[in-house]
């Protein structure tokens, strides 16, 4: 985690900050989520629902930082393989952010606040 920090967000919480300069197509974050069973994954609440990735027929747990990475509707990353991959050139302090690339099973408001923000996902 030395290449972020988590801290507060203008977003919304906590988010993921680069604490220096990324080029464009350098990973970011390799995450390293914990496997649950489904069990585990029903017993959560709907805090710790949000950090629960389904693929397949098997769960994971997000842990920090990934998890605190926020969405934005002009994101300055994309996800392949467990990973956070730069789309554009980040700068120092900036805030990585992730348009999460699958539908959500809860919609949200946006508040990402650019001007190409849908507003409600």
């Amino acid at each position: 985690m030395k290449d972020v920090e988590v801290k507060k967000s203008k977003i919304i919480g906590k988010g993921v900050f680069a604490v220096r300069d990324f080029k464009k197509g350098e990973v970011i974050l390799k995450w390293n989520p914990k496997p649950i069973t489904k069990a585990e994954a029903d017993k959560l609440t709907d805090i710790k629902d949000d950090y629960v990735l389904h693929v397949g027929r098997k769960y994971f747990l997000q842990q920090a930082p990934e998890k605190y990475v926020n969405y934005s509707c002009e994101s300055n990353t994309f996800t392949n393989n467990f990973s956070d991959i730069a789309n554009r050139d980040i700068k120092k302090g900036e805030e990585i952010t992730s348009d999460y690339g699958y539908e959500s099973t809860n919609s949200f408001k946006c508040k990402c606040g650019s001007k190409k923000c849908k507003n409600k996902l």
